[in-house]
């Protein structure tokens, strides 16, 4: 078939050549790679078939003569390049700029695993079988594969095995696979290929090896290890003899012994099969096992219910059967929460720490280590646990070196984590040392490795991440103690601690008297007093501390000679100490005395800035404009946006009856009311308005409503079947302004205290679609620091905020995206106090893992064309409001809000108008709703005599 495609290219090549040459050099390449990629599939559809899903059902039932067609029409098409081609061609084309691309980067970062997988997936699509063959093997000796890679490329193996040679291959990669994760499903395909192979020889016993090992793996998998025992029945069964029933007893009676899912469809097929009555002893482990599945079901229909990586479920399940105490189930348990959840260091660490402790089988307890630096690589943790585990089951020196040296390369994530390594390499080293001799090999090596993490330490980690990840010095003050205790060699010890004191520990105290005590226990009395008056000198932490030890050393050993100098020099030190001490203190007194003073001077700044605005404001303000101060004391917490209180505050009042204005069509001139007729229509309403007193004994059976709608025409109505439903209500009693107007709050009194409790559930209620906020009844002017905030404010892990969200998006539509993640508790939009979104949400999750699949998840996705932000709930801390107190000016009454919003007064706002028009300042003050109208019998500016353009001229030029 081969040679036919190769022939039927030849040809093709030969009619192109023949054909015309307008196409040019470019035309003629692109025949070249289709020549290329015919000749390509032809060879791969002789000797593997299995190439893909498209291959299967293009190569079945397809005789040689048919492919030959095939190709051959392949290669006719070429001499007249349709649309398929082309578009052919441009894939290819694509694909490999893309495989030069991923082998180029994975050339610089090999452990880019991402790029391995791809690079895997467009090899495989091309036929190129040679080099995705080295690829899987480059990423496998990097990273452990996961059940559907090792499955794709067992696939393609078992597809190009022809002799018993490619078969022992395919077990030898059945034996790598089995490895890495469990997986029944890889078993399985391993027992099923082994059955292939029962004609050659042993293949009968390698079989049942296979099996069997595939039992002790996976056969207490309760929900997949079913179809390994029924897989091993079939065979028992097919191969059965009269001498080999007992066989099929036997695989019948384990596994109904073992809880599994289905167990009674087993018992079932048992009661058939069998010819003999079943043994009252299998019935009873039968319903053992029964009663064991019912203690594990809860866990595993947790397990089917959750989304992946399910890692709080399997810790719940690792505890319960960490109490029952079953080795096998607990290393089933633990390989079956790492298939998921293989990145996570602190579940390896757990499972080998239980392994070294428990089981302590060297094999088993070894490959868990290794899989574990493999699967986490950047946490030295599992490196230091996995040399321990390797000296303690006797593994040869040079296999424990090359896994250090592995380990450097790892690639930590913090200059101390290389630290702690060579601690862990240097520890085993010192073990391996006889310190009865004098020197040896082991003595030499240690000193070389001593001497290299130093080096290590300097060149490398210190130049990677711009500082010292060993800045106290631990390895060198190991290597003195090790030179001053073991080897008996203090020159060498004292050598090192010079070292380290001039690495800028010097002024410590601690290390000075580690360093004492090493010569006090291994040197001599000259050196202890050198090294203690050296530390008077240079220690600025706890000199007192040394002082001490050095006379307490003289008391007892020196001379007198001794004792004076030591006292003289004590004094010294603690007198210059102590004048240092003074002055850091005066010091830091001085600046603290500047910022107050700065801070005062703020202060005075600002009451002098406020008493300077209001002595520019109207004296006689608008009484209306105190009444909507008096109600943001009373009702909203948050501020009001600067634009809308200036479009209030601005606004003429409605007439009476009248319900709205039609903005459209007012668009003429409104009159302005003189003064005086204007306070005298505000007055009235006040005259006849009831003044609504407020008993504070009553807090306790009374609420506070607040946030209502303004147009709320009878509130008392509206408001009683709402809280009826709470309790008898003794009174509703609205607040009113003025004028008549509804202020938006009220207080609702109840005969019971429960019923009160009971109406704060109805807080954020919708009453005419603006939620409705309802709070204890409490005088702040005795609790001013009250503040009713139902939400916490602190750190929750299992919560997320969200933001970014469109405003058209709803509770259900978030619901339904959150839900994908975990199980969602609650979800709450955040709206403004008119109940509309603000596009911010808080999602609670059922614990802390889902929150964090979640984030990991949905940060950055995006919603009806909005991007949203995700993280774990941290709300910042809620400022405390501004004390009435604090805005009074020196000796000045309370200082009015400004209107100007956040920025203050436009400071570049020019006058147009020429200073002979403008009329004199003095005589009209500036009221806070607006400009002031003019004294009567002045002209307004705006009423003023036309003037013509010579008349602008003379006033301009004018000197």
């Amino acid at each position: 078939m081969a040679t036919a495609a190769a022939a039927s290219a030849s040809e093709a090549e030969a009619e192109s050549k023949a054909g015309p040459q307008a196409e040019g050099e470019e035309d003629e390449a692109k025949a070249a790679r289709t020549r290329r990629k015919v000749l390509s599939r032809a060879v791969a559809a002789a000797t593997y078939k299995t190439m893909g899903p498209g291959w299967d059902q293009q190569e079945e039932g397809v005789s040689e003569s048919d492919g030959d067609e095939e190709y051959a029409m392949a290669s006719s098409a070429e001499s007249s390049p349709g649309e398929y081609e082309w578009e052919y061609d441009e894939e290819e084309e694509k694909n490999q700029l893309e495989i030069e691309r991923l082998e180029e980067q994975l050339s610089i970062n090999v452990y880019d695993y991402n790029c391995h997988v791809d690079l895997i997936r467009l090899l495989r699509l091309e036929g190129e079988l040679a080099k995705v063959r080295t690829a899987r093997q480059k990423m496998s000796e990097i990273f452990p594969l996961t059940e559907e890679l090792w499955l794709e490329w067992l696939q393609d193996e078992v597809s190009m095995a022809l002799d018993g040679l490619d078969r022992e291959r395919v077990y030898d990669l059945f034996e790598r696979a089995v490895q890495d994760y469990i997986c029944p499903n890889i078993w399985l395909e391993y027992g099923q290929y082994s059955v292939g192979g029962i004609g050659q020889k042993g293949g009968l016993e390698k079989v049942r090896s296979v099996f069997e090992r595939a039992l002790s793996s996976v056969g207490l998998h309760m929900t997949k290890g079913l179809a390994i025992w029924e897989a091993y029945r079939e065979f028992e069964s097919a191969i059965v003899e009269a001498a080999r029933l007992e066989k099929v007893h036997s695989l019948f009676r384990r596994q109904l012994a073992i809880p599994l899912y289905d167990m009674e469809a087993t018992f079932a097929e048992y009661e058939e099969w069998s010819e003999d009555p079943i043994p009252e002893s299998v019935i009873q482990s039968y319903n053992k096992a029964l009663q064991q599945l019912e203690k594990y079901k809860p866990y595993e229909e947790a397990l089917l219910q959750a989304e992946a990586p399910r890692l709080a479920e399997y810790q719940a399940y690792i505890d319960f059967e960490m109490k029952v105490g079953d080795p096998a189930r607990i290393q089933l348990i633990f390989e079956r929460a790492l298939v998921e959840n293989c990145l996570v260091p602190d579940l390896w660490t757990r499972y080998s720490q239980y392994l070294d402790r428990q089981l302590k089988v060297k094999d088993l307890v070894l490959s868990v280590h290794s899989r574990a630096v493999r699967n986490c690589p950047w946490t030295v943790a599992l490196w230091s646990r996995y040399l321990l585990a390797m000296e303690r089951h006797g593994v040869d020196h040079r296999v424990i070196s090359v896994t250090f040296e592995k380990a450097l390369s790892a690639g930590f994530i913090q200059a101390t984590d290389y630290v702690e390594i060579w601690q862990a390499y240097l520890d085993y080293l010192r073990r391996r040392v006889d310190f009865k001799q004098d020197s040896s090999k082991e003595l030499e090596e240690l000193r070389a490795a001593f001497a290299r993490a130093l080096e290590y330490l300097k060149q490398e980690v210190d130049e990677r991440f711009n500082e010292s990840g060993d800045p106290s010095c631990l390895i060198m003050q190991n290597w003195a103690r090790i030179e001053a205790r073991l080897c008996n060699n203090m020159q060498k010890a004292r050598e090192l601690w010079d070292s380290i004191m001039t690495k800028g520990n010097a002024k410590y105290a601690n290390m000075w008297l580690e360093y004492y005590n090493l010569e006090r226990a291994h040197g001599d009395t000259q050196h202890c007093r050198k090294a203690l008056h050296r530390a008077v000198q240079c220690t600025s932490d706890y000199p007192e501390h040394v002082c001490e030890v050095l006379l307490t050393m003289e008391r007892t050993e020196g001379t007198l000679e001794d004792w004076d100098v030591a006292v003289q020099k004590t004094e010294t030190r603690l007198a210059r100490v102590n004048e240092q001490r003074l002055k850091a203190a005066e010091k830091e007194a001085a600046l603290l005395q500047q910022e107050e003073e700065k801070a005062e001077q703020r202060k005075r700044a600002r009451a002098e800035k406020k008493s300077l605005r209001k002595k520019k404001k109207t004296r006689g303000a608008d009484k209306h404009e105190v009444d909507e101060d008096d109600e943001k004391e009373w009702g909203d917490d948050e501020e009001e946006q600067p634009s809308k209180r200036r479009r209030v505050e601005n606004s003429v009042p409605p007439a009476a009856g009248k319900v709205g204005l039609d903005l459209e069509e007012d668009t003429g001139p409104v009159d302005v009311e003189p003064p005086s007729k204007q306070k005298a229509r505000a007055a009235a309403p006040k005259r006849d308005m009831p003044k609504v007193l407020h008993d504070s004994s009553k807090d306790g059976v009374t609420v506070f409503v607040s946030n209502l709608p303004y147009s709320l025409g009878a509130p008392e109505a509206a408001l009683r079947p709402l809280f009826e439903a709470c309790g008898d209500v003794v009174e509703i009693r609205p607040i009113f302004s003025n004028r008549g107007d509804f202020r938006g709050y009220c207080y609702v009194e109840f005969k019971e205290e429960a019923a009160a409790l009971r109406a704060l559930e109805l807080d954020r209620k919708s009453v005419e679609g603006r939620p409705m906020f309802v709070s204890p009844c409490v005088d702040k002017s005795k609790h001013p620091d009250f503040k009713v905030f139902r939400y916490s404010t602190a750190l929750e892990k299992h919560k997320l905020f969200v933001s970014g969200l469109p405003f058209s998006c709803t509770k259900e539509e978030l619901e339904e995206i959150c839900k994908a993640h975990g199980t969602v508790k609650d979800i709450r939009l955040v709206t403004n106090r008119a109940g509309k979104p603000k596009g911010l949400a808080y999602v609670e999750y059922e614990n802390e893992s889902q929150a964090s699949q979640a984030v990991m998840k949905m940060d950055g996705m995006t919603i009806k064309e909005n991007i949203i932000k995700v993280a774990i709930s941290n709300p910042p801390q809620r400022r405390v409001p501004e004390k009435p107190e604090a805005r009074k000016a020196p000796g000045g009454p309370l200082v009015p809000r400004q209107i100007y919003g956040a920025r203050g007064k436009g400071r570049t706002q020019l006058s147009l108008l020429p200073r002979a028009l403008q009329l004199p300042s003095a005589a009209g003050t500036q009221a806070e709703n607006g400009p002031a109208p003019p004294p009567a019998g002045v002209t307004p500016a705006a009423e003023a005599p036309k003037m013509s353009n010579a008349d602008f001229a003379k006033l301009l030029l004018r000197k």
